[in-house]
């Protein structure tokens, strides 16, 4: 299976917040074994994110879409899903019964406010689409096709995935190794590993910890296993310990 995240917004494009949905969304998915092929910004903007969605659409096994949700004049992901996928955008009732009583519960709890909130703004999605709960917001997601739309708010976008979540798998594997050598030096190693075992290799140099770190990824494990073994022998490299972290990175944490 492979997949494309496609994270949409302006604040994104300037610079103002830090793309970490996508960073999330390829750890989670590269962890269930999908292979993450593209990752794109777009800006709020309908034709473009419709066009988007409706070529990705076609070129990938699922596109995940995260931001843009909502009801204030920016939020155009859910309008524009629906025209790339040549549906008519219609309030889901389970949707909207979801966050009407989302809303309910905030007007009890905040008698004070004295603005109006609709849930048909949050409750509208491409016509056929299936709503995905957001126990952490008022915008729910959705899945229509192979697209699936999550909130761009980190915590609810999370959450929301966190409900599809088992809906993603591939045969992809990846292995992690160290070497206190500079990728220079394992230069040669690397590309004989590569071919010789029919795996893809990439090699980061990690200056805070003074080494090199070293990603095989593979379709089938033996494969993989024999290609870590091989270099394992020809090379000053040691495996990654599982949720290790180390200086200048961030171990991974698990979608549960």
């Amino acid at each position: 299976m492979n997949a494309a995240i496609v994270t949409v917004g302006n604040e994104l494009l300037a610079g103002d917040i830090e793309n970490t949905n996508a960073t999330w969304l390829s750890e989670r998915l590269t962890a269930r074994g999908v292979d993450v092929a593209r990752i794109i910004v777009i800006p709020d903007d309908e034709r473009v994110v419709a066009e988007t969605v409706r070529e990705w659409g076609e070129r990938f096994d699922a596109v995940v879409v995260t931001g843009g949700l909502g009801g204030t004049p920016d939020d155009v992901t859910m309008p524009a899903v629906a025209a790339g996928l040549d549906r008519e955008l219609i309030v889901d009732p389970v949707a909207e019964a979801d966050v009407q009583e989302t809303l309910d519960r905030i007007f009890a709890e905040n008698p004070d406010l004295d603005f109006e909130l609709r849930a048909e703004w949050y409750a509208s999605m491409p016509e056929g689409a299936t709503p995905i709960p957001n126990p952490e917001g008022l915008a729910p997601g959705c899945v229509v096709e192979n697209v699936y739309v999550l909130p761009g708010i980190p915590e609810e976008m999370e959450a929301v995935f966190g409900n599809v979540a088992g809906e993603f798998g591939g045969t992809v594997a990846t292995r992690t190794l160290y070497s206190p050598e500079p990728e220079g030096a394992l230069a040669a190693q690397l590309g004989e590993v590569a071919e010789e075992f029919g795996v893809r290799v990439g090699s980061y140099p990690n200056r805070a910890a003074d080494e090199t770190r070293i990603k095989l990824t593979g379709d089938e494990e033996a494969a993989l296993e024999e290609a870590v073994a091989w270099l394992r022998e020809t090379a000053d490299v040691s495996l990654a310990e599982a949720g290790a972290e180390r200086p200048g990175e961030r171990a991974a944490e698990s979608d549960g």
